[in-house]
């Protein structure tokens, strides 16, 4: 009795095994590539619409040819063609359990079809908008919604340019008036509409900082800190831009954040290297200007290391180390190690040297007298020669 029930529950498992293969349906297809043979490697990715069921994607074989097997039958599904990562075309299918028309998909025909749709498309909005009646004759209802929608995004984008260049404009004009607040306002109103332009952020900075002159304790520090912001825009925007990074390092000198602004120029140096002079020499003269001279004789070396012939930077470094002289008990005067030398540098390239009244007097002040030639005092002494 067991031995019966036991082939009995065998062969019950046996016929469900074959209406189990039997009740497998497929989907299967061909793919025609751009130059009208079958594409070889096209993914293709199949997506069950009625229930969430997506099989593993498959490619084409050497014949252009794909099969998806073991489907459910009758299960709709979308069936699309990948190529280089990009979804090229889209049909939908079921799958059967009886021999169907394999799908086909050419890419060549498919080509032309967008090509000619684009081409009506574009030959509607040069008209204008305006579709005649032989347009319209050979487009669908897609085309037509992508004209409408087209001519809409361009208007759109016509105002948009105009709204900008106003806004943009009436701060150019209240900036050269030195008009601060209405400037600001301008600004302000183009960094809303795009906010990706530098100039915008970079003038609106200025702005800011500017108009921060004009006031006093907790509005003055938020003045200032949304000119700070508006240049970390700018740079975020054009991090390999040196001319911002000069100008925001010049703004923290201004504050007394002489650390930051070095480094501003440092990064500026390094993206500019024939510029290097001229950045450290205007944080040299920032930091002159608000009384940090210690600071200067180091931004003032840089300038002098990354340019040698930049004249001026000579002149500004000798001014700056005229505040680290030595008065002694007597009354007199010590000069800081390169002071007289820096100034003699500076007459040495001649008229390159616009401070050269300056330079005279600054000599006479510290040595009484007006020796106006150079002499390296890191050269070597000469070696004396021998007696015959």
């Amino acid at each position: 009795m067991k031995f019966h029930n036991l082939v009995a529950a065998t062969a019950s498992v046996a016929l469900l095994a074959v209406a189990s293969f039997a009740q497998t349906a497929k989907i299967e297809g061909d793919v025609i590539g751009y130059d009208g043979k079958p594409f070889a490697g096209a993914l293709v990715r199949l997506h069950r619409t009625d229930i969430i069921q997506d099989p593993p994607v498959a490619k084409t074989d050497k014949k252009g040819h794909f099969t998806y097997m073991g489907l459910a039958p009758g299960g709709a599904y979308t069936v699309t063609i990948e190529v280089d990562g990009k979804a090229i075309t889209t049909q939908n299918a079921r799958a059967s359990l009886n021999e169907q028309e394999p799908l086909r998909f050419d890419l060549a025909k498919l080509k032309v079809q967008q090509e000619q749709a684009a081409k009506v498309i574009s030959d509607a909005i040069a008209n204008g908008g305006q579709v005649t009646a032989e347009m319209e004759r050979g487009m669908s209802s897609e085309q037509k919604d992508a004209i409408e929608q087209k001519m809409k995004a361009d208007a759109a984008a016509i105002k948009k340019r105009k709204d900008l260049n106003d806004a943009y404009s009436a701060g150019v004009t209240a900036m050269d008036q030195k008009h601060w607040a209405d400037a600001i306002t301008g600004f302000e109103k183009a960094s809303e509409i795009d906010p990706k332009q530098i100039a915008i952020w970079a003038n609106l900075a200025d702005c800011y900082l500017a108009d921060s002159a004009s006031k006093t304790g907790a509005d003055k520090d938020a003045e200032v800190q949304k000119g700070m912001d508006a240049y970390g825009k700018a740079i975020e925007l054009k991090p390999d831009d040196a001319t911002l990074h000069n100008n925001y390092g010049n703004a923290l000198a201004k504050i007394g954040k002489n650390t930051d602004a070095m480094a501003e120029m440092n990064k500026a140096a390094e993206l500019d290297p024939p510029g290097a002079g001229k950045y450290f020499y205007n944080l040299g003269a920032i930091l002159v200007n608000t009384g940090k001279s210690d600071a200067a004789v180091a931004a003032f070396q840089k300038s002098i290391a990354a340019d040698p012939n930049y004249a001026d930077s000579y002149y500004q470094y000798g001014v700056s180390l005229m505040s680290q002289a030595k008065i002694g008990d007597d009354g007199k005067v010590t000069p800081a190690p390169g002071t007289v030398e820096a100034f003699q540098k500076c007459l040495s390239f001649g008229d390159k040297c616009t401070h050269a009244q300056e330079c005279k007097d600054s000599i006479t002040a510290l040595t009484g007298s007006v020796d106006t030639k150079y002499t390296d005092p890191n050269a070597k002494a000469p070696t004396p020669k021998k007696k015959k």
